[in-house]
Parts: structure tokens; C-alpha cells; sequence
């Protein structure tokens, strides 16, 4: 069972761990960050910009004197960078015990990343299913290695498209997010069977912040250079949304708790799950469309020209 008042001071002992966490520098990765190095954790910081991971880092070390902390460039939106990522981190760590994939964009005008794809399927999916692949084998040298994929409730309203997957005839920002967020999901639920046929004790585990106030809400609006987006996205953040820590707790939960099992989806318990504590949740039946998952799974190892089967098989 869940907690029903799950909070920061219930995170056990991480002292010991190495923890890799997508977007860390700002947002729900940054309260991540800070919780689990404030228990211990050495955090790698898997950012873009080294700037502003310093200055988190510099915030974070004000409240935890002797955090143990690093950052590694990282941009999601390049395989190359996924990769060159990879490699760094091997260069550094044999093993470590948690990914969280956090990091992701929401309802953009349509962009594509460095390698064609659209922006919000290439960088919140496939980003993030290569650079597990490619760190998995490290990560299941861990005594109870868990891989954390941040997902959203707008994943109800998403279909995969595998006749269009990259939005190139009739694109909708929020339907392409709902896309990638529903592919979060069967990536989690895919992998989570996938260990369990193969008789490991990983975990896969899957959350949602609820409606969290992050900067993911404006950005959109600061790409098309609408101030008017902008201040409405503030006013609706000021009215409606949760504090960015409460909405970093699902993924703390899922990332920390021993009750966070591998196949199960953590969110807040709150009315319509957009605040609140912690707790199970429950994700739609398309989320859960084994034959979709597996297709998806092929179709995200060719696009990304990162195969599991060395590690897992396929």
C-alpha cells in the first residue's frame, strides 16, 4: 500500500547510490535532485546547458553542504549527445542503481530534433528509450536497479500513430505530447515485462506530477514569443496548479519507496490526481495494449539504431 501522506522525510537512507536523473536542473527534476542528494545520493545531472546545472548544483549545495553531485551534457533531442553521454558516464561509473527520465518538452510548435524526428516523440520517447538502452547493462549491475520514466495524465487523449508517427501531415502540439506521453507508458509497462520474463529483479516504474507549476507550461509560449501566453500560463499556474516539490514526490516515490513496485504507475491522490500525496494510480487500456508495446518497442529500436537484445534481449 501507498502512503497516503508520502513525503521527503519518507525517502529511506540513499547513501551509496548513484542516481541519473534526466532535466535536472530546473523543475521536477531539480526537487529530484535535491531531495535525493539531501539522502545521500551521488546524482549525476544529465542537462543541457552546464550553466544552469552549475547554478542548481550551487542552490542545492546552499541547503546540503556535502551533496555529492555531477553534471554530464545531455540533450535528448540528439542521438549523438544521448550517446556521447552514454559514454562519459561509462567512462566514470561500472554501475549505478536508478534512472530517472524526467526530462521532456509539452505541446511545441512543431520542431524536429537533430535527427528528423518530432520534437515531442523524439525527445521525451525516444531520447529516453536509447539512453536506457544504452546504460542499461550498467544499471542492472545494481543490487535493485529501478528505471523511473515520468509520464503524464495527458496520456488518456493519445493514440500511436504508426502510420504518422512524426506529426508530418496534420500536426496538433497536444496531441503529439499526449502521443509521447502514452509511449512513456508503454515503454514502462514493455520494459517492466520484459525484465520479469528474464527473471530480473529490476524494476520499471512509472509517475505522473499531477498539474505541477514548472517552466514546461510557458515554453511554447516563450518559443512563439507570446507574452500573452505566457502571463496566462502564470496566472494558471498561481491558481490551479501544485508547488513544483509536491508535484516531484511521484517520481521520488517511484524512484525510493520499497511499496514502488516494478509495472506501477505513481501519482498524486488527489482529486482527478492533479495534487496530492503520492499513490497508485491507474493508467488507461491503451497504455496497457501489449501488441501496440511490442510494435512500439521495434519501431523505437530502429529509429534509434539502439537494440536491447544484447542486454535483455528483444
Amino acid at each position: 500500500m501507498t502512503a497516503s501522506r508520502w513525503t521527503t522525510q519518507d525517502i529511506p537512507d540513499q547513501g551509496g547510490k548513484i542516481i541519473v536523473i534526466t532535466g535536472a536542473n530546473s523543475g521536477l527534476g531539480f526537487e529530484a535532485s535535491r531531495a535525493l542528494a539531501g539522502k545521500g545520493a551521488h546524482v549525476v545531472m544529465a542537462c543541457r546547458s552546464e550553466p544552469a546545472a552549475a547554478a542548481a548544483m550551487e542552490k542545492i549545495r546552499a541547503e546540503h553542504a556535502d551533496a555529492s553531485l555531477a553534471f554530464l551534457p545531455l540533450d535528448l533531442a540528439s542521438l549523438a549527445s544521448v550517446r556521447a553521454f552514454a559514454s562519459a558516464f561509462g567512462e566514470k561509473h561500472d554501475r549505478f542503481d536508478v534512472l530517472i527520465n524526467n526530462a521532456g518538452v509539452m505541446a511545441l510548435p512543431r520542431r524536429t530534433t537533430a535527427d528528423g524526428f518530432e520534437m515531442q516523440f523524439g525527445t521525451n520517447h525516444l531520447g529516453h528509450f536509447a539512453l536506457t538502452g544504452l546504460l542499461l547493462e550498467r544499471l542492472l549491475r545494481a543490487a535493485s536497479p529501478r528505471v523511473v520514466t515520468v509520464s503524464s495524465t495527458m496520456h488518456i487523449f493519445g493514440k500511436i500513430r504508426f502510420d504518422d508517427l512524426q506529426w508530418e501531415r496534420g500536426y496538433q502540439k497536444w496531441l503529439a505530447y499526449s502521443q509521447a506521453k502514452l509511449a512513456n507508458l508503454l515503454f514502462a509497462y514493455e520494459l517492466q515485462r520484459r525484465f520479469e520474463a528474464r527473471g530480473l529483479t529490476a524494476r520499471s516504474v512509472t509517475c505522473h506530477p499531477g498539474y505541477a507549476s514548472t517552466n514546461l507550461q510557458g515554453a511554447a509560449s516563450r518559443m512563439t514569443g507570446s507574452s500573452f501566453g505566457e502571463r496566462l500560463w502564470a496566472l494558471t499556474n498561481s491558481l490551479f496548479a501544485q508547488p513544483t516539490d509536491m508535484g516531484a514526490l511521484p517520481t521520488l516515490y517511484a524512484a525510493t519507496a520499497e511499496e514502488a513496485q516494478g509495472g506501477h504507475f505513481i501519482g498524486p491522490g488527489g482529486l482527478f490526481e492533479m495534487r496530492g500525496h503520492p499513490v497508485k494510480v491507474k493508467s488507461n487500456g491503451r497504455s496497457h495494449d501489449k501488441a501496440v508495446a511490442a510494435r512500439l518497442w521495434e519501431v523505437s529500436e530502429e529509429l534509434t539504431g539502439v537494440r536491447y537484445g544484447a542486454v535483455i534481449g528483444s
